[in-house]
This record gives C-alpha cells, structure tokens and sequence, in this order.
C-alpha cells in the first residue's frame, strides 16, 4: 500500500482486540518517532512505553471522558517534549507522534490521539499533571499527547477523496471568499 492509500484508509481507532502486539512491532513504531524530523535536529521529544494495564487505567483520569482508547489498548505510547530544547517543541513532538502513527498503520495497526496538553481532568487538575504523576515525568517536561496502539475492533470505511475540504486550499495568494 502506497501513502497515499495509507492516508486514505487510516482512521482514529479507539477500540481495539485482545491481541498484544509484537515487540518487533513496537520498536518498529518508536523508530519512526525517533526518524521523525524536528527543528534545527534538536530531537526534543522523549517517549514514555506503557503496556501495563493498571498503568493505562490510571492514565485514563487525565481526561475521563476522552481518554477511552486506554481502557483496552494493549500499548501506549506518551510523547513528551522539553521547551527548553527547542522553540519548536511541541511542533516537533506532534510530527514524531504522527510518524509513529503512520508507522502503525503500516503495520495494520489501529492508532489514537490522546490530547494532553491543555486538556483538564474531571477535577479541573490539569491533565499534564496527572500523566506526569501517574509516569514520574520530570516537571520540566511537556506532554503533548497520548498515542493508543492495537488491533482494530471497529471498522472504518475509508476516506472519500470527492469529501475532502478542497476550498480550504488558497493557491498563490488568500482567497477571501472561501
């Protein structure tokens, strides 16, 4: 499958099977993370591998009613990034956590995004703080977002491209009537 039909067919999967996932497979997704450009090659971004379960159940407090893909997702990934690294930190930590993803559905895996940052928790905590307690993630650090990885258990047509938002494209200059 080209990238093009990747993109076509990749959706936000937030339920997933039983099945675990091959370690093969989930260093092949942290590499693309590592692959992943960032400004000026300052690699600002740490990830934190979470596969145990009570773990991701505590996780999920960081945004009850959005953070769902943990309850049965058989790997996590938590992309951390530091600001004092890179101006474009959380710019760089998005691009590694999309090239994971991508990597995963290459791979014939389901993937989700889990926004952390500028997110609270049913208490009104800020969701960073709980995913920073919950993993012991320095203070200093910043957590962009949580990726859910596993074995799909919904299926999701794939995109029509004759849906796509073409007149949200401006050629050569703004066009003030789209």
């Amino acid at each position: 499958m080209d990238l093009h039909e990747l993109l076509l067919q990749r959706h936000s999967i937030r339920r997933y099977t039983d099945q675990s996932i091959d370690p093969e497979h989930v260093k092949t997704i942290l590499e693309a993370g590592l692959l992943a450009p960032s400004s000026k090659s300052a690699r600002s971004w740490q990830f934190v591998v979470v596969e145990d379960h009570d773990t991701m159940q505590r996780l999920m407090a960081c945004k009850p009613a959005y953070a769902a893909s943990l309850k049965n997702a058989p790997l996590a990934v938590v992309v951390t990034t530091s600001p004092e690294e890179s101006e474009a930190y959380i710019e760089d930590a998005s691009v590694a956590a999309a090239f994971m993803q991508l990597q995963a559905a290459a791979l014939g895996l389901g993937s989700c995004w889990v926004q952390v940052r500028g997110r609270f928790s049913a208490d009104g905590e800020t969701s960073e703080d709980v995913v920073k307690e919950t993993l012991d993630i320095p203070h200093n650090m910043c957590v962009v977002c949580i990726l859910t990885f596993g074995y799909s258990a919904e299926t999701r047509k794939p995109v029509d491209p004759s849906k796509l938002l073409w007149e949200k494209v401006h050629l050569g200059t703004w066009r003030h009537d789209a």
